[in-house]
């Protein structure tokens, strides 16, 4: 399965969290058939990129083992390109997971911790895979623990300016580079939103900016909804990050993602 993400202008990313802790879908998949089931209606829905993890980042949450990971993601990897032609991203930031899942032509690297273990660094070169790197102030243990910046916009983008700098020096081409601003992790309301309202001065670092919004606390406490009833709250933000020059949306929401975006996109190039 080879991937490129010049052939469109926007992608829509499905979440699969093969995880219990979760803060929305965990512990929602008890099998990997349950998964598989997921991304086939994913599939049926218009989604462009599948993306597959097993380790929760949520605020709190803990890290797990290596084993623990590679036990949870493989089985749903290799199941998944057994049976479907879909691109793979991995969530994920151990190259021990990445080395046993080259075997199933991962497109991918969802890294939240922007290559934080350069072990990576070879595995994505060699196996010609794009690259996610994202902005998080601190840890998921203490990301949301009085977060602080001297102007957030300024400093998500020198921080993801020097990581791009970083990838390009070890060998990984500027195409091959994605860039998420990291909404949620280490931000506090306001920050994430001017993070919104500003999302397309990250243009003029890199082109692919991923957006990870849907059904985050940003969403729901701005609007006192629980987790379960953030859907709407979740597209409005989507449509503005399209607006705003989002080159991928991940999403719990597939379908009612997929209707916002093409509905915008249709707005957006009328004449």
């Amino acid at each position: 399965m080879t991937f490129n993400l010049t052939k469109k202008d926007l992608y829509i990313m499905g979440i699969v969290n093969f995880t219990p802790d979760s803060f929305y879908d965990g512990g929602k998949y008890k099998s990997v058939d349950d998964a598989l089931k997921s991304v086939e209606l994913m599939i049926e829905q218009g989604v462009d990129i599948i993306d597959i993890g097993g380790e929760s980042s949520r605020p709190g949450s803990k890290r797990i083992s290596i084993q623990q990971e590679i036990d949870r993601v493989a089985p749903v990897v290799s199941k998944v390109r057994e049976n479907f032609d879909i691109p793979i991203s991995v969530d994920t930031m151990k190259p021990e997971l990445l080395e046993v899942l080259i075997p199933y032509n991962v497109n991918m690297v969802n890294d939240i911790s922007s290559l934080s273990n350069p072990g990576l660094i070879n595995i994505i070169k060699d196996n010609d895979m794009y690259i996610c790197i994202m902005h998080m102030q601190k840890n998921p243990e203490e990301m949301q623990i009085n977060p602080a910046y001297n102007d957030v916009n300024d400093d998500v983008t020198q921080y993801l300016d020097d990581k791009m700098n970083f990838c390009i020096s070890n060998g990984i081409s500027r195409e091959k580079i994605i860039i998420d601003p990291g909404f949620g992790f280490g931000k506090t309301l306001d920050h994430n939103y001017s993070l919104l309202n500003n999302l397309d001065r990250l243009l003029n670092i890199n082109q692919n900016i991923l957006v990870g919004i849907s059904r985050k606390s940003m969403i729901g406490n701005l609007l006192n909804k629980d987790v379960n009833d953030r859907l709407y709250g979740s597209l409005a933000a989507t449509v503005i990050s399209i607006i705003n020059k989002a080159k991928i949306i991940r999403t719990h929401d597939v379908r009612e993602t997929k209707i916002a975006a093409d509905l915008t996109q249709s707005i957006i190039g009328a004449t």
